[in-house]
């Protein structure tokens, strides 16, 4: 059976924890092929961020329509723009009815902080209004102000999409580098999967919270750990 495709438009980890060594484990996981844009590329650790190259937002068009030309993708999810040219680039880019997962990294988990005042203006200008949902963390939601598109908040184990709040057990571990991109990565696998978009929400976060507890007691790095992207047989067949 052919599996549907995921375009992930994002920045890479060079420790394989966040960006699209994220988003792509996590598809293959849920019986997505991965298709990736790269917009950065970042020399990070555990520990920090000590370089971030930001590619022209030509650069990054370029890849997504040759990926857009060729594979019928199901959904588009952003990670990691680099700057508010790739951002405004990228939605002109993408056809209008092709659903578009919107994680606003707005800063690393170390740190680092990605998003300057003409790429939040962005955010909130083309990209937020163009997707179809955002999964920003509680500080980067504060940041954005109001959201013209649903969205999933992830909050210490409280979640919430709309009026409809749930709560997931919370994981006690110091190994959650690469969290907040698996998660919106699987929202947007399963959505890929035809499931609805409340459905997929929970289902992302369950996966997340298996991914947790995997690491929990791993000792990578010397900062902040990686979450566990490996693959156990079961993982495969949540979808």
């Amino acid at each position: 059976m052919t599996p549907p495709v995921c375009l992930t438009v994002a920045g890479s980890d060079s420790g394989g924890a966040a960006g699209i060594a994220a988003d792509l484990t996590t598809f293959a996981a849920l019986g997505v092929h991965g298709a990736v844009a790269v917009t950065a590329v970042t020399a990070q650790s555990t520990v920090g961020i000590d370089r971030v190259t930001v590619l022209d937002a030509d650069d990054v068009v370029a890849q997504v329509r040759a990926v857009l030309d060729d594979l019928p993708v199901s959904v588009v999810k952003t990670g990691m723009l680099g700057s508010a040219a790739i951002a405004r680039a990228l939605v002109d880019a993408l056809p209008p009815d092709l659903p578009l997962v919107v994680d606003p990294v707005l800063a690393a988990s170390t740190g680092t902080v990605f998003a300057h005042d003409a790429l939040v203006a962005a955010y909130r200008e083309v990209v937020l209004p163009r997707a179809t949902v955002a999964t920003p963390n509680a500080q980067e939601a504060a940041v954005l102000g109001e959201f013209p598109c649903p969205v999933l908040v992830t909050d210490g184990g409280h979640d919430r999409l709309g009026d409809d709040a749930w709560r997931v057990d919370r994981v006690p571990t110091a190994n959650d580098h690469g969290t907040g991109c698996t998660h919106s990565a699987a929202l947007a696998a399963y959505l890929a999967h035809g499931r609805p978009l409340a459905q997929a929400a929970r289902l992302a976060q369950s996966f997340v919270a298996v991914r947790l507890r995997a690491s929990a007691n791993w000792s990578l790095g010397q900062g902040r750990g990686p979450l566990s992207h490996l693959t156990p047989s079961h993982l495969s067949k949540e979808h």
